[in-house]
């Protein structure tokens, strides 16, 4: 199969059976792009997931553009981006055309009551995915615990924070070149 086809379905596949956005859709990713196919490396993946965190816009959105790039340049962007793109805008227009036929249906209440639980299991996933990956230890867990309470409890923009990690990560770096010279 043709790999713009098959990146488009994948990310089809993965947009249409994702609740909960960008975030619940990095295990599916990981698992597709990384383990199964090795279309890119762990370490690759790590990257274009900070990368596209750190850039304005939907997650989402960015990291299908990344790892569509990083396959098959601008068209491969394309490809991955149309795919995680359609499932949403075709489930939001038959919700927007039939909404108000069961917007008070017990049912469907029940039923989002329901899936809130298994969104929040499918953002937390990936989040200690990512720590494994990011090599966070005991000796460097204190900064996304600083920066989380930072944010959630001061009300710190996430801006200052990528912001602040960008240049301490920089000055670290620069230090350990030092050391190694």
């Amino acid at each position: 199969m043709n790999i713009y086809l098959t990146a488009l379905s994948i990310f089809f596949k993965i947009g249409l059976f994702t609740i909960g956005g960008g975030y619940a859709m990095i295990p599916l990713i990981e698992n597709e792009i990384v383990t199964k196919r090795n279309w890119i490396s762990k370490e690759d993946f790590l990257d274009l997931l900070a990368i596209a965190q750190s850039a304005p816009g939907v997650m989402a959105i960015n990291i299908a553009i990344f790892i569509g790039y990083k396959l098959r340049g601008i068209r491969g962007s394309l490809a991955t981006t149309l795919g995680v793109v359609l499932p949403s805008f075709i489930i939001i227009l038959a919700i927007a055309m039939f909404f108000h036929n069961f917007k008070d249906n017990l049912i469907v209440e029940r039923i989002f009551k329901g899936i809130r639980p298994a969104v929040v299991a499918l953002i937390a996933s990936p989040t200690f995915n990512m720590a494994k990956m990011a090599k966070i230890n005991r000796y460097n867990v204190w900064i996304p615990v600083v920066s989380a309470l930072l944010i959630w409890l001061l009300d710190f923009s996430p801006v200052w924070i990528i912001i602040a990690a960008g240049v301490g990560g920089f000055l670290w770096g620069k230090m350990n070149k030092k050391e190694c010279e």
